[in-house]
């Protein structure tokens, strides 16, 4: 492997002219500073079969072999993941922990940097392309301000869109307006539900079920579900320019094939599907049915993150989430925070601000580190010339029970620790009078009709409010530290935060 011509870390000195007499002094040769030493780090729980596609990516990075090293921290797999690994990738080292503390557990591979230049985080299913380094390496070399640089990550697969439209209804207890129920999606026989797609305004988001429709979704009227495809799903003889050693989905080809998506509603609606140029106009009932129609239209890329923010009322973002990628965020831009599923760190600053906070277990640590750098002084910058495709939530599924758990207590961990004193206050205030809100709705609502409560959203909130109070005397001791390190004032740092779009 060589470094790419581009990286100003690997520009030679320039050559001595071959006509110099030899009896003429010549000035020395100014040294020509070595390429920067780059160590990935990897974490693996479970990852099969992800974490290979991500290695065999890793492999293939572009940058001198001795100067760039992958270290895995295993959060003690059960699935033989840690066992291939090491008999697969001999030149990977292999850290394995005893038990699993989560996305922290990066900080294994964190806290021995003497010798290393920069420390790069990926995803066990996220996937680089091969000249994704040295654009990161670039812009922490000419900003020593910088305390991070982030790639574009997009999503893993490419998306067609499959419109669902149909009446609305209102239920008793429930403002919304509702259409149909979608609860399943294949492509060509394979189940696809998880990479599935579901943006507003079209849907309400993923709902938890039981029987045919363990988790489904609502729509509102008209949506645009967004069917993921892998490359077998594309149309044969066609290979897509930019495809990658990774395994990555380019967009761009016209794809074949089925798609099957099962719907349901109250009582029996006419509902018409489009993809692309095919129509179907189906009879949808309250039992929970199949309907299948031809896919068309153009496959595009969906961004995941182009580097994160925090909104006003203190919720952690992804800038473009679920965006389709049309070269809206191609500039270089400073970015309030960043995204742990790809970035490069600065060692000197982690050796500042310190490590992961281990309490969070999954979601929002990112946040909380880039946060507290920013309160010191740091910056970071999201770099687009760097690219990385996610596999979105393999681990932790996005809306599930460990997903709502976690978001919901480290949101109000964070916050705690590092936003203005107001911000915390009303961030706790509003949680639980969000919380109340539910409650009638799902178990005073029912109630009084003498139906049976529903329980799984309250509960899971309650739950997630004892841990953070549990934790909250050792929380505001953290913030008194913090609120003495801090360098960057509160006013300046909210000038970053967003309003909802």
């Amino acid at each position: 492997m060589t470094a790419p011509e581009s990286s100003s870390a690997a520009a030679g000195a320039s050559p001595v002219s071959p006509f110099v007499s030899s009896g003429t002094s010549l000035p020395p040769t100014p040294a020509v500073p070595p390429v920067p030493f780059v160590r990935a780090v990897v974490l693996n729980y479970n990852g099969d079969p992800h974490v290979f596609r991500c290695l065999e990516a890793l492999r293939a990075t572009v940058w001198p072999a001795d100067r760039f090293s992958v270290v895995v921290v295993d959060n003690n797999s059960a699935d033989g993941s840690a066992e291939r690994i090491a008999a697969e990738f001999p030149a990977v080292e292999l850290r394995r922990l005893g038990t699993n503390t989560g996305f922290p557990a990066n900080n294994e591979a964190l806290r021995d940097l003497a010798g290393v230049d920069y420390v790069a985080l990926v995803n066990n299913d996220a996937f680089v392309t091969p000249g994704w380094l040295g654009p990161l390496v670039d812009a922490l070399e000419e900003d020593p301000a910088l305390g991070a640089a982030c790639p574009k990550l997009l999503f893993a697969p490419a998306f067609v869109e499959l419109t669902v439209a149909s009446t609305t209804f209102r239920a008793p207890g429930d403002a919304r307006d509702l259409g149909l129920r979608v609860s399943g999606v294949e492509v060509d026989g394979v189940d696809r539900w998880r990479a599935a797609q579901f943006p507003p305004p079209g849907f309400w988001g993923i709902e938890r079920g039981a029987g045919q429709e363990p988790q489904y979704c609502w729509t509102n009227g008209q949506a645009a579900l967004r069917v993921p495809f892998q490359p077998g799903g594309m149309s044969s003889g066609m290979k897509p320019s930019g495809m990658e050693p990774s395994g990555m989905e380019p967009s761009g080809m016209e794809p074949s094939g089925m798609v099957r998506v099962r719907l349901a509603a109250p009582k029996p609606t006419a509902v018409t599907l489009r993809c692309g140029p095919q129509e179907l106009v189906v009879e949808v009932g309250p039992i929970p049915a199949w309907f299948t129609i031809e896919v068309g239209g153009t496959p595009f890329d969906v961004v995941q993150n182009a580097g994160s923010i925090v909104l006003v009322g203190g919720y952690g973002a992804d800038r473009g989430f679920l965006e389709r990628d049309n070269d809206q965020y191609g500039s270089s831009d400073e970015v309030f925070a960043w995204c742990g599923g790809g970035v490069l760190l600065r060692p000197a600053y982690l050796q500042q601000v310190g490590l992961f906070d281990e309490r969070f277990f999954a979601y929002y640590e990112d946040t909380d580190l880039a946060w507290r750098g920013r309160a010191q002084g740091w910056r970071y910058r999201y770099v687009p010339t760097s690219v990385l495709r996610h596999q979105h939530a393999t681990t932790s599924v996005e809306g599930s029970a460990t997903f709502n758990r976690y978001v919901e207590r480290n949101r109000l961990i964070m916050l705690t620790k590092n936003a203005p004193r107001r911000l915390a206050f009303d961030a706790v205030w509003r949680y639980l009078l969000t919380t109340l809100s539910y409650a009638r709705r799902d178990v005073l609502g029912p109630l009084r009709r003498a139906g049976r409560p529903r329980l799984g959203v309250v509960h899971l909130r309650v739950v997630s409010f004892g841990s953070y109070l549990r934790l909250l005397p050792a929380l505001l001791g953290d913030r008194r530290a913090l609120r003495r390190r801090q360098v960057v004032e509160d006013a300046v740092l909210a000038t970053w935060f967003q309003r909802r779009r």
